[in-house]
């Protein structure tokens, strides 16, 4: 039902977004008398936010078309290395015969596409070789696929790792930080000569009880069986993946907005202002961060209730009881250099969460371990905007240099 009333408000809207576009174009026509007057600005400023709000956002594409190599400009095309059901390997290939170090990007799978990783994998092609978990929604996914849970998530790590060699480093962003842990881990306790050379954490749910957020007190305070009940819906026919429970990809993103909602309306506020003065380098960086952020996907019930049960209420790998398909997750076998980054200001995963994969992995020589909490930054700058180019990437792609010796 939840699903079914979601699509009929979307058909609904399709009118409104269509006058809200015709009146838009009116208004901004060159020939019309009104354009260039204050009355005609304000009617196509706010007839374009309606269109936009009122729009259905598909996938977006990364579109890195080039990077800088040294001093050269060098081409970048995207790559499909392996195809699953739920993600593809996608590598980002650069026009060079340089060699530099094999990161694999595992990007959240928290309810946006990997494209919102856009700027961090544009800030890290320059000196190294990018690949990225990029997963499908769960909505395009047909039943015949089976299922996808946290523990298909850890082994879908595990293969991309093996793929990509004994030379791979990994980034996990956010929410990947403990499939991540618990793949380097099975990895490690095997001996795995593929095992990745280094893991860097970047604001990850190790530990929730850590300065529990908004998000963590919400997953306490219900139960499972509120969780099923309320946020669980099934994928309408008109899609591959009818009748597949999933946790909405709307749900998410209302969740995310309501928790800084003033916010949002203030970033409108400030777009219809930009949009009557002119300011157009302003309104286009405002259209692209919500043509991404707008742009959301379903995960599977499997998936997502499994990992509430498993990080947010039991906090299985803190307290050493988590088992994926029998396999004890132990990170004390992991041997490899560990990086963590953490936000000041991060409203999703607190301050003290992701630093608590240090206590859990004893075996690593203390030269190899290193945290960096950026001051002043939310959770989305961790990984995105000017502090994650100029002053928190610096820092992971010299941990990663640092640890690329055979």
């Amino acid at each position: 039902m939840l699903y079914a009333a979601y699509e009929l408000h979307r058909q609904l809207a399709g009118p409104v977004r269509l006058w809200a576009n015709a009146l838009e174009q009116v208004y901004s026509h060159p020939y019309n008398p009104l354009t260039d007057t204050w009355f005609g600005k304000s009617v196509a400023a706010s007839a374009e936010i309606i269109a936009r709000l009122t729009q259905n956002y598909g996938k977006p594409a990364f579109g890195l078309k080039e990077t800088q190599v040294g001093n050269e400009t060098v081409a970048v095309n995207e790559e499909i290395l392996v195809r699953k059901p739920f993600c593809q390997l996608l590598r980002f290939r650069r026009d060079t015969t340089r060699r530099d170090p094999k990161l694999l990007v595992v990007a959240p799978m928290s309810g946006h596409f990997a494209t919102l990783l856009r700027g961090t994998v544009e800030a890290l092609l320059p000196d190294h070789d990018v690949h990225i978990t990029d997963w499908v929604d769960a909505r395009e996914v047909p039943l015949a696929y089976g299922n996808f849970d946290l523990d298909d998530y850890v082994d879908y790590v595990i293969e991309f790792c093996r793929y990509l060699g004994p030379d791979v480093h990994v980034i996990a962003v956010c929410q990947p930080s403990v499939p991540v842990l618990g793949a380097a881990s099975l990895m490690a306790e095997a001996h795995d000569p593929r095992q990745p050379r280094s893991i860097t954490l970047m604001g990850g749910p190790i530990d929730t009880r850590q300065s529990p957020t908004v998000p963590n007190d919400l997953a306490m305070r219900n139960s499972m069986m509120w969780f099923r009940q309320n946020v669980i819906s099934t994928v309408p026919f008109q899609y591959p993946g009818a009748m597949r429970r999933v946790y909405p990809g709307f749900l998410q993103l209302t969740s995310f907005i309501s928790m800084n909602l003033d916010r949002h309306v203030n970033a409108h506020m400030r777009q219809f202002e930009h949009l009557i003065k002119g300011d157009d380098d302003s309104a286009d960086s405002h259209r692209a961060f919500y043509d991404e952020y707008l742009a959301v996907m379903d995960l599977t019930a499997e998936f997502y209730l499994q990992t509430i049960e498993v990080v947010f209420k039991e906090h299985r790998l803190p307290r050493g009881v988590w088992q994926s398909r029998g396999r004890k997750i132990d990170p004390s076998h992991i041997e490899t250099a560990l990086m963590t980054v953490e936000g000041e200001l991060d409203d999703i995963s607190g301050v003290g969460q992701t630093k608590a994969a240090h206590a859990l992995t004893p075996n690593i020589p203390g030269a190899r371990h290193v945290h960096w909490e950026q001051p002043r930054v939310g959770h989305y700058g961790i990984f995105n905007g000017r502090k994650w180019r100029e002053q928190i990437m610096p820092r992971v792609s010299s941990f990663i240099r640092d640890n690329d010796a055979g």
